[in-house]
């Protein structure tokens, strides 16, 4: 069986590199083609291209390299279509996959998979009607969005969010982490994640600054934590040269960056975090959190008309609970997240009802079951099995 899977950025390389190992596993003699990078090339695929040249992001960057883009998506439906495999696999990166699936589709019946649903319980939900046009299945990282897909005519299968397989620092990890950094077990950990884009950064980081300061005034002995994002680092250190309480900024271009990222989340007492997915990896490491987020005021204005839920906070979505604050938009300012953080670090109702939504989302998204990659791997299968013709 052969199969032809395109990813375009680190995220989706991770995904497709555990669908890969899962497909191994149950479908031996599986091979693959089409464009991953490091993680899926450690698989076993060759990439027609360097994945990096898909990882662009915002119209500024799009805009030079749009015809080598087109020229991409030409080629990597050509190779689709030469090929015939039993299924086009697409991860993410929709702007460039679904143009590929729609090249594919308009000349072929190649069965198409598309690996992480779009957002449209968020908003704009007309993108799941237009991707059925192009995408037979769809494989999703959280046990809400089947109704949504399958609602347009795809099959949907919850397959797990990664977040569940990522490894977590033990209590002792945890524990030698506060002792290398001069940390006392009584000491208070706060852990601060302002973001991993330039944008973002710059915006959320004075905004944090000004909270601590706060937080500090009633709690000198707290010790400030920020792991920097590998693309923002530079500007991390620089901003963050400004806020009160002499911040411990994770280097992670540091040997052993990744191990001391884990172990500072399992160490802290609570986090400030901006939106996203690091939401879930606090919640898998049990941490409370604060979670904030702002915005340009043109951006602010349009978002506020497309978006279709009342929480941006993934554990508060998954965990169908409003545990987790958040302070977005106009809100995100320095007195009520300061004020958050301080009911978190002075309230152990708050903590504990934290905890208790952050284990329900861990087992939601597939804590404990099969892993991510093989729950894809198999879904992949099935649908392969359920569309072949019978006699």
């Amino acid at each position: 069986m052969k199969l032809f899977l395109i990813a375009g950025e680190p995220s989706g390389d991770a995904l497709g590199a555990a669908l890969m190992a899962g497909l191994r596993q149950l479908a031996p003699g599986v091979e693959f083609h089409g464009v991953g990078g490091p993680l899926m090339q450690a698989e076993g695929l060759t990439s027609l291209f360097p994945m990096d040249e898909l990882s662009v992001m915002g119209i500024a960057e799009v805009l030079p390299r749009y015809r080598a883009l087109l020229r991409r998506i030409d080629q990597c439906a050509g190779a689709v279509l030469d090929l015939v495999p039993a299924a086009l696999i697409t991860i993410d990166s929709p702007d460039f996959c679904l143009r590929v699936a729609r090249r594919v589709k308009a000349v072929s019946d190649i069965r198409t998979v598309h690996y992480v649903a779009p957002t449209v319980w968020a908003w704009r939900p007309g993108r799941a009607a237009k991707m059925a046009r192009v995408i037979d299945q769809v494989l999703a990282l959280f046990p809400f969005e089947p109704p949504y897909m399958e609602a347009e005519g795809m099959r949907c299968d919850f397959v797990g969010h990664p977040v569940v397989a990522q490894p977590r620092a033990s209590a002792a990890q945890a524990t030698a982490f506060r002792a290398a950094q001069g940390i006392a077990p009584e000491t208070r950990l706060v852990l601060v994640l302002p973001g991993s884009r330039r944008g973002e950064v710059a915006r959320l980081a004075p905004i944090f600054g000004a909270a601590l300061d706060h937080v500090l005034a009633r709690h000198p002995s707290v010790r400030i934590v920020v792991p920097a994002a590998p693309a923002v680092a530079e500007e991390v250190r620089a901003l963050v040269a400004e806020w009160p309480g002499a911040p411990l900024v994770l280097d992670p271009a540091a040997p052993g960056a990744a191990d001391a990222k884990r172990a500072a989340f399992a160490a802290a007492d609570v986090a400030l975090a901006a939106s996203g997915t690091v939401s879930l990896e606090l919640a898998a490491n049990a941490t409370p959190m604060i979670i904030a987020y702002d915005m340009a005021w043109l951006s602010r204005q349009i978002i506020a008309r497309m978006v279709r839920i009342d929480t941006v906070t993934l554990v508060n979505l998954v965990s169908q609970t409003r545990a987790v604050p958040e302070f977005i938009g106009t809100a995100c300012r320095p007195d009520p997240i300061a004020a958050g953080l301080l009911r978190l670090l002075e309230d152990p109702a708050a903590r504990n009802a934290q905890a208790v939504a952050a284990q329900r989302t861990m087992q939601l998204l597939g804590q404990g079951g099969p892993a991510p990659g093989l729950r894809a791997a198999r879904a992949v299968l099935e649908g392969l099995d359920a569309a072949a013709p019978r006699d």
